[in-house]
């Protein structure tokens, strides 16, 4: 048996979108279920993201904190952001954000790994890069607003996260991925296994 998740679609024989807000929306799909009856599921559309765990050469992660309103906590996160085009190529959308939260880029680039953050309740997926080969970007910071204004930027070694998340004291999705998808790279077969950073991705399809 392979254990490989598989793309189906049940039926859907009705849907609306009762609340569309800036970036995301919810939706209402009756869905049609095995049995033939047909039950009412909501659930949040959302454009993707990509997060970037850039690791420097010292093995040291980039890390931010900032204030996260659902959660009323700041978070220690990866940096991260929304696919805002549709097609978007990932990559160049990771770039970009890693240029923007930590003023830094990357010589080498990997997929780490794909996941789907929520996938009872929404229809985010994430893709995670590995960037290595870092060094600062050239020209003026990009200039920072809301909560972003706040943040901070630290270096830590990938024990320590590792601990902090067993711990229960780090709880940001792509942070805990990423540090523990690192880690099983790095016992298995090295990060040179790793997939190529133009991977296809079927959750978001994109241009290379």
């Amino acid at each position: 048996m392979t254990i490989k998740d598989a793309p189906e679609e049940w039926r859907v024989t009705a849907t609306s979108t009762p609340f569309r807000g800036n970036k995301t929306s919810v939706r209402t799909d009756d869905v049609v279920m095995p049995d033939g009856t047909v039950v009412s599921r909501d659930y949040q559309v959302h454009p993707g993201s990509v997060a970037i765990l850039a690791l420097d050469d010292a093995g040291r992660v980039l890390v931010l904190r900032q204030y996260r309103h659902p959660v009323r906590q700041k978070l220690w996160e990866i940096p991260a952001g929304l696919l805002d085009v549709p097609g978007e190529n990932p990559l160049h959308a990771a770039q970009r954000e890693l240029y923007e939260e930590a003023h830094v880029k990357a010589e080498d680039w990997r997929v780490l790994t794909d996941v789907y953050t929520t996938p009872g309740g929404c229809d985010e997926a994430v893709r995670i890069f590995l960037a290595r080969g870092l060094s600062a970007a050239e020209g003026e910071r990009f200039e920072v607003s809301e909560e972003e204004a706040d943040m901070e930027l630290a270096r830590v070694e990938t024990a320590e996260l590792v601990r902090g998340v067993l711990a229960g004291e780090l709880h940001n999705n792509c942070l805990v991925v990423g540090v523990l998808a690192l880690t099983a790279a790095l016992a298995g077969d090295g990060v040179e296994s790793l997939r190529p950073a133009e991977a296809p991705w079927p959750a978001r399809p994109f241009e290379s």
